[in-house]
């Protein structure tokens, strides 16, 4: 009698585990095509918008620009011609106050969240803190300075306004900060120290300069978020007919102009709030391209 057959152990199910693996692979492969195809929908999707938006814009705002645009004031209802010299001004004050008051303050909370306050109690309130600031509406920040700084002043003024736009910035660039000097290495830090520098002088040579470009990118990007800010500035620096440069007075400035002469009834008005829309963009997208044109070049 013949000496029974040895079975291979898992030879019967070769053939088996290789229709599915297959089968698994062909899932796989659906799966990411179904993927990849809901993906490109949705970046085709918010392409055409862009580009309708950013045709619409020059368009519609590119007819609007003059000389007259930089160089006259706002004119009267129902009048031709004037320009938007004053709200023009008006905004690059408010924004430059802005990021003069704001920028310091998120750089130095930056690097005390970074660098001396990781695990603190005082940190983990100024983080839970800034997150809430970062995703409050901006009316919410316009009417806490209406009733802290313009109701107790007794008037609007462009004062109030740089203040609302610099409670805007400061929670970005905390955020841009922290995270910037948390991509130093440690190593960096542990070799400074070992040669005895202050902590002090660490920061300021080593971990500032190794993350400056992204910081003065987290900088820019701040200010191309609150170049187009309209809401806090209605209730701060509302607006102003004339040209003014006083901020202990209510001051002109774009995004409040483009609202008010969107809304009106007036050709022309209309005219000049498309163009005026047509220099924020523009300005809000050189910004943004010079700030991924520093940081990629670093």
């Amino acid at each position: 009698m013949s000496e029974p057959m040895m079975k291979i152990p898992g030879a019967a199910y070769g053939p088996e585990l290789e229709r599915m693996r297959s089968k698994l692979q062909s899932r796989r492969k659906v799966t990411n095509a179904i993927a990849l195809t809901l993906s490109l929908a949705a970046m085709a999707f918010g392409i055409i918008w862009l580009v309708w938006i950013l045709y619409t814009t020059l368009s519609l705002g590119i007819g609007g620009l003059s000389v007259q645009l930089f160089t006259q004031s706002t004119p009267p209802p129902n009048t031709d011609g004037g320009g938007l010299a004053n709200a023009i001004v008006g905004s690059l004050m408010l924004v430059g106050v802005a990021t003069l008051v704001g920028t310091p303050i998120g750089i130095l909370a930056g690097v005390y969240l970074a660098e001396y306050g990781q695990k603190s109690w005082l940190a983990s309130v100024t983080r839970f803190i800034n997150d809430i600031l970062l995703s409050a509406p901006s009316i919410v920040v316009g009417l806490f300075v209406y009733a802290l700084v313009v109701a107790k002043m007794g008037h609007f003024s462009g004062w109030a306004g740089a203040i609302s736009l610099a409670l805007l910035q400061i929670p970005i660039v905390i955020r841009t900060t922290e995270n910037m000097l948390k991509l130093v290495p440690n190593n960096l830090r542990e070799a400074a120290f070992a040669l005895g520098t202050p902590k002090w002088k660490m920061v300021l040579s080593i971990t500032l300069k190794a993350s400056v470009a992204g910081i003065v990118t987290g900088v820019l990007l701040a200010i191309a978020r609150i170049a187009g800010e309209t809401a806090p500035l209605l209730f701060t620096a509302l607006s102003n007919q004339f040209f003014s440069a006083d901020m202990n007075q209510p001051m002109a400035n774009l995004p409040v102009t483009i609202y008010k002469f969107a809304m009106s009834p007036f050709a022309q008005w209309q005219s000049l709030a498309w163009a005026g829309v047509f220099l924020i963009t523009l300005g809000v997208l050189g910004l943004n391209i010079l700030a991924r044109t520093i940081f990629s070049n670093k």
